[in-house]
Parts: C-alpha cells; structure tokens; sequence
C-alpha cells in the first residue's frame, strides 16, 4: 500500500506539468527575487524554529482569533511542554529580538524571512495547511514613511514578478484610545443586530468585536457594510498618521481604496493596517497583508519599540503569476551536455565535466554509456543548449565538435576553446543588459567618466584579465566617445 500525503500539503518537484506551480525552479526564482528586493530595502534574513512555546501565539496573536482558537497545531512534547507548530512568523520574530537582544546592538532593526506556516484550516485553492510565506518586520520607527516604505517594498516586488492589477486596501485602527471608543459604538451597533449574525460572529462578538468585520459568512455583509467607521474616531495623532501615508502612497503613485472595515485577522495590530489585492483572483483576491503592531514586543516581555511588517503567501504569488502569465523566467537547462562513447571517452569527459563546474557552467554528462540517439533526446529534453559526443578519435585529437541545439550548427574546437566559448556564453545575459544598458549615450561626462574609471578597476584587479573583458572595455570607450545629449 502507497503512502500518501495528508490533506491540505503538497510536493515541491523539479517540473510539474500538470500543477506547473509546483515546480521548483518557479520557487527559486521568486524566493532570488525576494532576497535580491529585501537587501535593496536594508533588511537581513532571520529563520526561527519551526514550533515555538504555545504561549507566544496566546499571547502575540491574541486567545481571540481564528489562528489560536481553531487553526493551530498544538501538541504535548515528552517533556509534558505545549509546544505549537509555527502559524505565522511575527511573533516568533519578535520573540528572537527579545530573546536575543538585537535591540541592544542597534535599536532600528529591519528583518525578512521565507518560511513554511501550518494552520489546520479547509484547504481551498491558495491556502494549505502547510504554506509558505515571505514577512518582513521593521522594528524601531514609528513614521508613516516606515509604514510606506514596507508597502512600496511588496509593491515593487509584485510588479518585479510581473503581477498585474494591483492595488492597496487601506486602513487605520488607530491607537488604544481611539479603538476603545470606537468598540463601544460597534459593541453597541453589533448588539442590535445579534439575531441576524452568523454563529462565528456571535461568538466574536463576545470575545473581540472587531474580528466580526473579518467575517466572510454570508449573512453578515449587510450588517458590516453599515457598521460605523473606525476612522470616524481616529485621536487626532493617529488621523496625522493616516493622512500622511496616504499622501506618501499617492506620491509614490501606489494606487489604493480606503477600506474603514479592514482589520486583519490577528490581534495585535493598530494605526496602520494594508491588503494587496488583485483583481485576478475572484473572491481570494487577497494577495499579501499586514500593518502596525506598536505594542505587541512590550507584550511578550521585551522592550516598548515600534514595529510594523506584513506577509504574503508564497503559493498565491506564484499562482497569480501564472494565472495571470507573467511568468519572467524559463526553466534552468544544462549549457552543455557531453555523451561519452567507451571508457576512455567517459573518464576524458567527466574530468572536463569536473573542470566546466569549477568555472561554474552548468553541464551535464550521460553516466551509463547510452545510445547516442536516445543521449541527444534526453539531452534535447532538459533543453541543453550545446551538446559534444566524444569517442575515440576526439580522444587521439583533443577536439570535438560542438553542436548547438537550436541552431544545429557545428563547429571544431578543442577543450580550451570550448571552455572560452562557453564562458562566454554564460556571460552572454550580463553582456546584454550592459549594452542595453549603454545603448543611449550618457547625460553627462560624470557618469562617463564615473563608469570608465570602475572599469578599468575591474579589470586592473583581476589577475587573469581575459581578452574579450579587453574588447569590451574598448568598445565601451567608443560609446563613450559620442558627444553627450
């Protein structure tokens, strides 16, 4: 009997045709992006244990919640010690500065992370009871710009992945005070209209009325669509606060809707609260989230700092992607694949397959001494862009023909030449971008001067300055020689 995977997870394999979002290399590259927009933004990775004490989530996400109440996975560890599966990554973050004392060696700390949740909730499309997210947690400022910035951040990491009708829900729930006064009124309206709530919201309006606006049941959208605003009872500190993100948003021309009845799904939150959305995705049009959360690492024990973040799923991403077929990038294929004919040819090859990793090109050799035909298909399948069969007279000559695949052009080269060709080649992106880069001439002699100069370093530093850096650099200087616009 097959043992099969529990409800609600999945596998992520090499390529998956039928559920082409499972393949990895979709993963790898949006995970090479986040990491590349993160460091432009000033933040540094943290990981924390997958199962943390079952009172950080009590306390951090809040008894109230759907995450703490129903979703979690919680168990009794043999030391008799309630231990919980992650289901979110804030608190744990928060609780590795306190434990750790990041504060201490500097006081504004900027973290990001990449990790798999759980939460036993109905699996559905986009959401598993093992996802993954990218959150982030600015720590230390309390400013609207920080509070744009982290949205500017997850916007301008959508459109990099090529995500398309974007747009920003906004909300504030003010700071205690203001949400005090306003849990009154709402207590109040929500009473009124008790008898017509789902049974989740009447259990919600006991233990935290605000989470009644979260309700997605059905019969509680009228009710919540003529609840009183939260921002008619802003402090006039929190309204400024308001204003000026906003202001900053249109700025920085980020399209957004004010939503008075977001309020997240965890406790924690105050002054700012956002949702990414696109209009793909139907009724889960929900892409990312998050907010302020200026009280919640005194709550846990550690110091009164301010803080703000969001997270977004990893599976939402890359599905709206394709969904939306945006996807920038093609699957990773060996730059060549070497078929070796005998014993000879098989160690000759795999010596030159040793040497080709060194210089790190991706390269492949048929193990096994197959028929060439079914090595050529194999080799054309995993989308190798060059392909050499070696036997016994490349073996008394040291040359082989290099045969590319698209083309189907050969061409006679020994090992060397094969070596600065497909170096080359590697490099053939990198060459692009720069001359697309370089193909309108400069605005000014600084910039001129300023790149010429780096250059020239460059290549003074590098002990094995090859040639064709050389050629570049002169045809750089040609470029450089147009008269300036």
């Amino acid at each position: 009997m097959n043992i099969s995977l529990p409800p609600g997870v999945f596998d992520i394999i090499p390529l998956d045709e039928n559920e082409l979002w499972r393949s990895s290399y979709l993963w790898n590259f949006v995970e090479a992006t986040i990491r590349e927009t993160a460091a432009e933004w000033g933040y540094q990775e943290i990981r924390t244990p997958i199962f943390e004490k079952t009172e950080l989530f009590l306390r951090g996400v809040g008894e109230g919640t759907d995450i703490v109440s129903k979703e979690m996975y919680t168990f009794q560890d043999k030391g008799d010690r309630s231990l919980t599966l992650r289901p979110e990554g804030t608190a744990p973050a928060m609780r590795a500065l306190i434990e750790n004392r990041l504060d201490l060696k500097n006081p504004v700390q900027k973290l990001f992370y990449i990790q798999p949740m759980f939460r036993y909730e109905r699996a559905q499309a986009g959401r598993y009871r093992q996802h993954h997210q990218f959150g982030v947690e600015a720590i230390g400022i309390k400013s609207p710009y920080q509070d744009a910035e982290l949205i500017d951040m997850i916007y301008t990491l959508y459109r990099r992945l090529g995500l398309q009708d974007l747009s920003v829900k906004l909300n504030s729930l003010g700071d205690p005070e203001s949400r005090k006064r306003y849990k009154e009124v709402l207590i109040k309206y929500l009473e009124s209209h008790r008898e017509k709530l789902s049974n989740d919201s009447k259990e919600r309006l006991t233990v935290n009325p605000l989470r009644v606006l979260d309700s997605k049941a059905e019969e509680d959208q009228p009710i919540i669509e003529n609840a009183p605003s939260i921002l008619e009872f802003l402090s006039d500190e929190a309204s400024m606060h308001f204003e000026k993100l906003k202001s900053l948003l249109t700025e920085l021309s980020i399209p957004f809707t004010i939503a008075p009845r977001l309020v997240r799904g965890l406790d924690y939150y105050n002054y700012t609260v956002f949702e990414i959305v696109t209009n793909s995705l139907g009724a889960q049009n929900s892409i990312a989230g998050g907010g302020r959360y200026d009280g919640l690492i005194k709550s846990l024990g550690g110091p009164d700092l301010p803080s703000c973040g969001f997270g977004t799923g990893m599976e939402r991403i890359i599905q709206t992607m394709l969904k939306q077929s945006t996807f920038p990038v093609e699957r990773p294929a060996p730059l060549l694949t070497l078929i070796p004919m005998g014993e000879a040819a098989e160690l000759l090859s795999f010596k030159f397959l040793h040497l080709l990793r060194e210089k790190g090109i991706s390269a492949e050799m048929e193990m096994g001494l197959k028929k060439v035909g079914k090595a050529m298909s194999r080799a054309e399948k995993n989308g190798s862009k060059y392909v050499a069969v070696l036997g016994e007279t490349e073996l008394e000559t040291q040359k082989f023909r290099l045969k590319e695949m698209e083309t189907g052009e050969q061409f006679e080269v020994n090992f060397e030449s094969a070596l600065r060709i497909l170096l080359l080649q590697k490099e053939s992106a990198s060459y692009e971008r720069l001359w697309a880069n370089l193909n309108s001439p400069f605005q000014s002699d600084v910039e001129k001067e300023f790149f010429l100069k780096k250059m020239n370093q460059s290549i003074t530093c590098t002990n094995e300055a090859s040639s064709n850096l050389k050629i570049a650099l002169e045809k750089m200087q040609e470029i450089f020689d147009k008269p300036s616009q």
